[in-house]
């Protein structure tokens, strides 16, 4: 059963356990702190490889087909590497801002109403600026937009 909790949350997929609570403890703490920055560096330095990986797999594969199907299905292979690349690219910025915000004793915290986001929400989300409220009431008034 620790083994599932560990996998559940992105701290289980680096190779991090869940965060254990002591008693009376603050909320980010040092510690936590330390936690938190592990699993963000983490994230970023495995993002950073996967981009390294597209662009040396694009250099090795990059070869000009005269069959206009196979450079086609190239091109449309390419084309979704790179928005796969696009949307880490974006995450990589994300994860950059939550680290500065650790250094300015400002992660943890909801953008919106200022209240503790939470250690197993920031687990799960490491890059969550909103608490779980703010974030469903968002949600909610994006789909009445919709």
């Amino acid at each position: 059963m620790a083994d599932k909790k560990a996998t559940d949350s992105s701290a289980g997929a680096f190779g991090f356990e869940p965060y254990e609570f002591k008693e009376g403890e603050e909320y980010m703490n040092e510690a936590q702190v330390e936690h938190f920055q592990h699993i963000l560096q983490a994230w970023k330095k495995e993002l950073m490889e996967e981009v390294d990986r597209t662009v040396h797999h694009m250099q090795d594969e990059a070869a000009n087909f005269p069959d206009p199907n196979d450079r086609a299905t190239q091109e449309s292979e390419f084309s979704l590497e790179l928005r796969t690349r696009d949307r880490e690219r974006k995450l990589i910025k994300k994860i950059d801002e939550a680290l500065t915000k650790l250094e300015n004793d400002e992660y943890g915290y909801c953008e919106s109403c200022g209240v503790e986001i939470g250690v197993r929400r920031l687990e799960a989300r490491p890059t969550a600026d909103q608490c779980i409220d703010c974030k469903t009431l968002d949600e909610i008034r994006e789909k009445q937009m919709i």
